[in-house]
C-alpha cells in the first residue's frame, strides 16, 4: 500500500520519501529497494500502455520517489508535514512504528496510519499529540481509486482533518470522514455483498459468471451513478422497508431484518423523494432537475460501458 500511495503523491506532483523503519543488512535493503522500484516501475508502465499518462512520464514521475533504509529514516521524518505509517497490521508493529516516529519526526506532523483492520482509537496510545493522528484508509490500487476514508477519533482537531483533506483533494483524491469504526465505510458494505455473493453460488442460486454479470451491469452501474443511501431515497424508503421484511422471513431474519432508522422513517412516513423527506431533505429541491442530473449520470455509465443504444 505504500507504494500505490507514494505513486499517487508523485502523480500529484509531489516528492515522496518511501522510508523502511526495519533494519536490514546491506543486501536484503538492496533486493528491498530494487524489488519496490521496480513493483512501482511496472505499476506505472501499465499506466501509460493504457495510455491514462505519457510514455515519458514513468521516470519522471519515479525520479519523485526517494527511497531511505532505517538507518537513514530518522532525519528524513524530521522533515515531514505528512507521515503515513503502512507497516504489518499488528498492534506491536504499530506501536514500534509509531514509536520511532514520533521520536523522529516533528509533533506537529500528521500521523496517518493506512492499517485497514486496526481502529484508530487503539493507536492513540501508541503516539504523542494525539490530536493529530487518524486513520488514511486507502482503497487498492491506491494510485488509481480516487476514494480515501479518513477514520477520526474524538480528539482528532478539526484542523488535522482538513489540512489532510485538502492535501488529498490536491492530488486528485476524493476523502470521505467517518467514526473510529471496524471496516469503515466501504469494506463494511462490500463484505457483506461479497459474502452474500458467495452465499448464492453455495446455493445454487447462479454461477459466478452470472453474479458478476449482474454486479458489474445492475449493482454496480447504477452505484456508480447514485450513492446508496440516495438510492434508497430516490426509490424509497418503503420500498427497503417491503423487501427486507420479506427477505428477512423467506432467506435470513438476522442478515435482512431492517435496521431501526428504516422502520421509523417508515412509520413517520419520511420514505424519501415522494414524501419530499427520508435520508435527505427534498422540499426545497427542483425534482424535476434532481432526477434529470441522476438520469444523466446514470446515462453516462451506460456510454462507459458501452451499453448506451440509439432507438431502433
Amino acid at each position: 500500500m505504500g507504494r500505490g500511495i507514494a505513486l499517487a503523491f508523485v502523480y500529484g506532483g509531489y516528492d515522496v520519501d518511501l522510508l523502511d523503519l526495519k533494519v536490514r543488512t546491506p543486501a536484503e535493503w538492496t533486493r528491498l529497494s530494487a524489488e519496490a522500484r521496480e513493483e512501482m516501475a511496472s505499476s506505472l508502465s501499465m499506466l501509460a500502455e493504457l495510455g491514462a499518462i505519457p510514455q515519458d512520464a514513468v521516470s519522471r514521475l519515479l525520479d519523485r520517489i526517494h527511497l531511505f533504509p532505517a538507518s537513514e529514516s530518522e532525519a528524513r521524518l524530521a522533515r515531514a508535514d505528512v507521515i503515513f505509517e503502512g507497516v504489518t497490521e499488528t498492534l506491536e508493529a504499530k506501536k514500534q512504528a509509531f514509536a520511532r516516529i514520533c521520536a523522529w519526526g516533528r509533533s506537529d506532523a500528521i500521523l496517518a496510519s493506512t492499517t485497514s483492520t486496526i481502529l484508530v482509537t487503539d493507536l492513540i496510545p501508541f503516539v504523542t499529540h494525539p490530536e493529530r493522528l487518524l486513520n488514511a484508509h486507502w482503497l487498492n490500487p491506491a494510485y488509481v481509486i480516487p476514494l480515501v476514508e479518513l477514520s477520526v477519533h474524538p480528539g482528532t482537531t478539526p484542523e488535522t482533518v482538513g489540512r489532510l483533506r485538502s492535501l488529498l483533494e490536491d492530488i486528485g483524491k476524493v476523502p470521505v470522514v467517518c467514526g473510529p469504526t471496524p471496516g469503515y465505510i466501504v469494506p463494511r458494505l462490500q463484505a457483506l455483498i461479497m459474502n452474500e455473493a458467495a452465499r448464492m453460488i453455495e446455493e445454487g442460486v447462479a454461477s459466478a459468471e452470472e453474479i458478476d454479470k449482474a454486479t458489474r451491469l445492475g449493482l454496480g452501474l447504477r452505484f456508480a451513478a447514485i450513492g446508496v443511501i440516495e438510492f434508497i431515497d430516490f426509490g424509497g424508503n418503503d420500498i427497503l422497508y417491503h423487501a427486507s421484511r420479506y427477505l428477512s422471513e423467506t432467506i435470513s431474519r438476522e442478515r435482512y431484518t431492517a435496521p431501526d432508522i428504516v422502520q421509523r422513517l417508515m412509520r413517520d412516513g419520511q420514505i424519501g423523494l415522494k414524501s419530499g423527506q427520508g435520508f435527505y431533505d427534498y422540499r426545497e429541491r427542483d425534482l424535476k432537475v434532481y432526477r434529470k442530473d441522476v438520469l444523466a449520470r446514470t446515462l453516462g455509465m451506460l456510454q462507459h460501458v458501452g451499453l448506451q443504444k440509439p432507438p431502433r
